[in-house]
């Protein structure tokens, strides 16, 4: 598991807008459906990304706990699935059951067009929007990882949250997320 980091898109960044399949329910969404009242939370998974797994119950706790504070999780999983089959819709569509289904959507990025469009590089890799879809924060849920012994506590992304919340200004310096690399299809 070699370990990639953000590319950190550029605060204030809008949130390009797109289209997808939600592998729960079978329907597509655009971000403007999606899009919660205080802002969007927009998480780049997948499946078996060992970092992933490792912060998995913050991420469900943090989409929960924030939902009825108007805040949106959005999951997408851009992974080829030629070659990483266990990252396909249907496997994606159980783990969200498995998981409760925690987020407004869990997306599939066939093209990979919106991962491109967000400059993710890894899995995770984390984004916070605010309500006019605004980049706010971009990096790590908190400092942990399957190699330290850190606990997961969702520390950095909480406080970027409580701030927006608060209408306080978030940390301009912000740590990359560190995980597995997005599984690019071969360009050709």
């Amino acid at each position: 598991m070699a370990a990639t980091a953000s590319n950190m898109l550029p605060l204030g960044t809008i949130a390009p807008d797109f289209c997808l399949p939600d592998t729960v329910t079978d329907s597509e969404y655009a971000l403007s459906e999606l899009k919660g009242r205080q802002g969007t939370l927009i998480l780049f998974i997948c499946n078996h990304c060992p970092y992933v797994l490792h912060i998995k119950q913050q991420l469900i706790a943090i989409a929960r706990q924030y939902a009825p504070q108007g805040i949106t999780t959005i999951a997408i999983s851009a992974n080829d699935i030629e070659n990483y089959p266990e990252d396909a819709p249907d496997k994606m569509q159980r783990l969200m059951a498995e998981w409760g289904n925690p987020f407004a959507a869990y997306l599939y990025d066939e093209t990979q067009e919106t991962a491109r469009a967000y400059q993710a590089a890894c899995t995770p890799d984390i984004y916070l929007f605010d309500a006019n879809l605004a980049c706010v924060y971009r990096g790590r849920l908190d400092g942990a990882t399957p190699k330290n012994a850190v606990p997961v506590s969702g520390e950095d992304l909480r406080n970027a949250l409580d701030n927006l919340l608060a209408g306080l200004p978030i940390a301009e310096e912000q740590i990359p997320s560190i995980g597995c690399n997005i599984k690019w299809k071969n360009a050709d």
